[in-house]
This record gives C-alpha cells, structure tokens and sequence, in this order.
C-alpha cells in the first residue's frame, strides 16, 4: 500500500445541514466510530519541526521515528476514555477504484509540495520549508500499523476498513453497532449514517483563538429540512462533486437542491439541461448505497484490557516519549476507571 496523501472532505453539504452544537461530555457512555485517517494527518501536520531551522515535518523522536501521529492518538483516545466515551477507531483501507483519478491528483500535489519543501531546504528557506512541509505529510502502511497496536494496547478497537473510513464506520451506525461517527467528511452522511459529530476529537480546543465546538448533525433532520430521500441527496452530492466525480459544472448545492426536487435524479436533470450524464454513475451511487464493509463482531467493539507494561514499552523505550506524557495518558485512563492507582493492570482484569 502506498503512502497516503492528505484527504480533502469530501462532498460539502454544510449548506444543506443543520449543526447542532455538542460536547464530547455529550457521548458518555456512547460507541463513536472514529475516521481516523483524517485525524491521523491532522497531528501529522500541527505536532511538527517548528524551531528556527526545523524542517517542518512531523515530530521525530531522537532515532528518527516519527511519532507525531502516535503522540496526537495517545492524547485524544486518553480524554475521550476519561469522558467516559468508547471510541472504535476506523482506518482505510483499499481505496475503490472509482477514486483513482481523485487519488492521483492528491499525489501530484503531495509530490510538488516535496519538490517546492526540498528546494527551500536547500537554500535554508526554513520559512518556506515550513509552510511546504504541511503540504507534503505521508501517512505511511508503518504509522497505520504502529497506531493500530497503540491504540490495541490501551484495549481499544482499532481496525483497517474494507475501504473507506468513513463508509465503514456509517454502514456500522446504520447497523446500529455505533452510536455516531466522528469525521470531519460530509460523505458519511451520504454512507447512511444517522449520526455525524464533526469536530469531535477537538472540542474544547482553541484555534485562532476561538473555542471549537463538536457539532452533531442528523442525517434524518437533513434529508427532512430539504425534503429529500436518501438517493436525491446522493445524487445531489454527486452533482456537486465527490471523490467518485468532479461534479457537473454550473450546479453548486443550492442550484442542485432546485433541480433535484424539481426533476427528482441526475437523469432527469441532464435530459432538462442538456448535459452529459456522469460516467459511471451507478456504480458511484452503489459505492454510496453499498459500500463494501468488513464484517466486525460486537464483541470485538469493546474496551479491552490496558496493557500498562507493553505501552510504556512501546512509547517510553521504544520511541523515547517522555515518563511524563506517558503519565499524563495513564492519568486520564485511571479517571475511566480503567486502571487501578499505581499503575496494576486494568480494572478489567479483576
């Protein structure tokens, strides 16, 4: 599997959805799928070199590693725990073929994102360097596989999709195997899932010195306030433009919600219009309708044991993270009642 580049969000149905501000301390209690692609080169791309002559890239330990994205998993799985929220965290895993060319094109920017980052080095251009380096983030097979165990050595589902995170974890909900997703991709809405919490993992966090909050948004209340099915919003997404397609030019959403209630599908509409119909297009809506899952057991969704001595392992000695941070994890998860003070095994193994 190659190195992923940074994903885009995919279709943006903001304009169609009603958010509903909410709080992490909200999910208590609640199964949250997590599309942890997504947050994975969020930390890839803030916890990074940011000294006078860093590279930008993300935080290494002394040996070379790259442990940004561990770091940020550690810190985010810990409070969700200590708010007493279960999370199951969803990675990719093959990309449909359909988004090859959206896939390529991501690629082609990641490469002359290298190319602009090397050259800057070169000529000690940190400033620059910096600002490229955000650009050019490889979330590598390695790091998915080193957050996997991480995350399986605090006792948490941790699992690669079928294909997309997201999917994954929307198929699941509307399974009822999950309570919500977590994503920041409008898509998951188009997967079926009942329940979005966007910026779920940052809530409560500052940026640009504003407080961001998580927001819930219900695919119900959405397909309700516009007076669509399912299928309209599908169509309505593929005309705007997903990952699947570019879109039909001319037809942002507001001008796609007219027409799709007025001639009810994209046939109708480029018959009206006079437009070409979208290549492949049942095939993008069946990867929308049914999207290929891997088949996840209940009891195969639950918080496991905290393995205390293979974490500090992990982290501490094998990848030089301080006594500190570690402590500070071990802390939160002692406030879930996961382990016992002092440092024994979990409470699960009593």
């Amino acid at each position: 599997m190659c190195p992923l580049a940074a994903p885009n969000m995919g279709c943006n149905l903001r304009d169609l959805a009603e958010a509903e501000d909410t709080t992490m301390d909200a999910m208590r209690g609640k199964r949250v799928g997590i599309d942890s692609f997504l947050l994975a080169f969020q930390f890839l791309t803030t916890i990074r070199d940011r000294s006078p002559t860093g590279d930008g890239g993300p935080l290494r330990a002394n040996n070379g590693k790259v442990v940004a994205h561990l770091m940020g998993f550690l810190s985010r799985a810990s409070m969700m725990l200590s708010k007493g929220v279960k999370p199951v965290f969803i990675f990719d895993g093959k990309h449909p073929e359909l988004k090859k060319d959206e896939m390529d094109i991501r690629r082609a920017r990641r490469e002359q994102a290298e190319a602009e980052w090397k050259a800057a080095l070169e000529i000690g251009d940190f400033a620059t360097a910096q600002k490229m380096a955000q650009r050019c983030v490889k979330y590598t097979p390695e790091m998915v596989e080193e957050s996997i165990e991480m995350l399986s050595l605090m006792g948490i589902p941790a699992f690669r999709a079928e294909a997309e995170g997201e999917a994954q974890a929307s198929v699941m909900a509307a399974n009822g195997q999950l309570d919500a997703v977590a994503t920041q991709d409008w898509d998951a809405l188009l997967y079926g899932a009942p329940v979005v919490i966007r910026n779920f993992a940052s809530d409560g966090s500052k940026r640009m010195g504003r407080v961001i909050h998580a927001q819930r948004i219900e695919l119900t209340q959405v397909l309700s306030d516009n007076d669509l099915s399912r299928s309209q919003l599908i169509d309505l997404a593929i005309m705007i433009g997903t990952d699947f397609h570019p879109g039909i030019k001319g037809i942002g959403p507001k001008t796609g919600l007219k027409l799709i209630k007025e001639f009810d599908n994209i046939e109708a509409i480029c018959e009206a219009k006079e437009k070409e119909v979208p290549e492949r297009l049942d095939e993008i809506r069946e990867i929308f309708m049914n999207h290929p899952v891997v088949t996840i057991d209940d009891s195969d969704l639950v918080q496991g044991d905290v393995d205390i001595e293979g974490l500090q392992k992990f982290l501490v000695e094998d990848r030089q993270f301080s006594q500190k941070r570690f402590d500070n994890a071990m802390d939160l998860l002692e406030q879930a009642g996961l382990v016992r003070t002092g440092g024994q095994t979990s409470l699960f193994s009593f």
